[in-house]
Parts: structure tokens; C-alpha cells; sequence
């Protein structure tokens, strides 16, 4: 899998991760919503970390630098 998510998306997916698992862990956020939002989380997190997402693939978007 080529790298589709570049460093500042990855930061700012980072930022929503954070964001969202700490309204979960204070229950701001609570049932349904809370599940969704952890699953959007993790999301955020794993394509942050690796670098790729599969949206972006197959929309054909790239926030990588351009070499």
C-alpha cells in the first residue's frame, strides 16, 4: 500500500482521536454515540499511523509531499 496520508493530515487525525476518546472517557459522549465515536477514533488513529486510507484510495486523494 502506497502512502496516501501526509504528515499534517496525520496530526490532525491524531488531534480528532484525542479529542474524541477524551469526550468518551469523561462521558461526554455516551451509548451509540459513544461506540461511534470510538470506532471513528481508532479510525482516525490506525490511518494516521500508517499512512494510508482506504477513502482516500479510493477517491483518489493524496496529502502526501510531492517528491
Amino acid at each position: 500500500m502506497k502512502k496516501n496520508v501526509g504528515t499534517i493530515d496525520a496530526v490532525i487525525r491524531y488531534i480528532i482521536a484525542v479529542v474524541l476518546a477524551a469526550l468518551i472517557y469523561m462521558k461526554i459522549l455516551t451509548g451509540t454515540l459513544a461506540i461511534i465515536a470510538g470506532i471513528v477514533a481508532a479510525a482516525m488513529l490506525l490511518t494516521g499511523l500508517f499512512g494510508w486510507c482506504g477513502l482516500y484510495a479510493l477517491l483518489g486523494i493524496n496529502t502526501c509531499r510531492k517528491k
